[in-house]
């Protein structure tokens, strides 16, 4: 029997919702949720990023998902990816290739929400991406899965929300 200092653990560091004056969920800007009803809270943020996790067969470790306005993710874009111009999703993964000495550090995931349509869909790009996925080197698989996850994680929210 596994005791509760052996169970592998799954954690998601949401930063940045309901800040005054930040880009986040809920905030109810542009492409906020993608549906018209603004974006996801932090316990659906927090939901969504273990449904793109559990599906690479991740199931302990650290991920954080920090909403930033244009000009931190522009400054990001630009200083790791040459881009100088901002972006909506941009992820970092920490312990790709070695095994980490202490709990393992899944990665950072930033999300712009004023420059993304689905605040939803860019926190399961940005997970998948921490999970070793790239869209820009697969044959379609990242995009289709992450089209599954959203379609499952829209389909069970109503379900649970009685509007389906």
């Amino acid at each position: 029997m596994l005791e509760d200092t052996d169970r592998p653990v799954l954690e998601v560091e949401v930063i940045g919702v309901g800040r005054p004056g930040e880009s986040g969920p809920g905030a109810g800007g542009p492409g906020a949720g993608g549906s018209g009803e603004g974006g996801p809270d932090a316990a659906e943020v927090r939901r969504l990023a273990e449904l793109a996790l559990a599906s690479a067969g991740i199931a302990d470790g650290h991920l954080a998902v920090q909403f930033v306005g244009a000009e931190r993710i522009r400054e990001l874009n630009r200083d790791f990816r040459d881009t100088d111009a901002p972006t909506d999703v941009l992820s970092f993964g920490i312990d790709e290739d070695e095994d980490p000495l202490g709990p393992r550090e899944l990665g950072d995931v930033f999300i712009c929400s004023e420059h993304t349509v689905d605040v939803r869909e860019a926190v399961l790009h940005g997970a998948l991406h921490v999970t070793g996925m790239d869209h820009e080197s697969d044959e379609g698989e990242m995009l289709a899965l992450q089209a599954q996850l959203l379609c499952w994680a829209t389909a069970s929210a109503g379900v649970s929300a009685g509007t389906a």
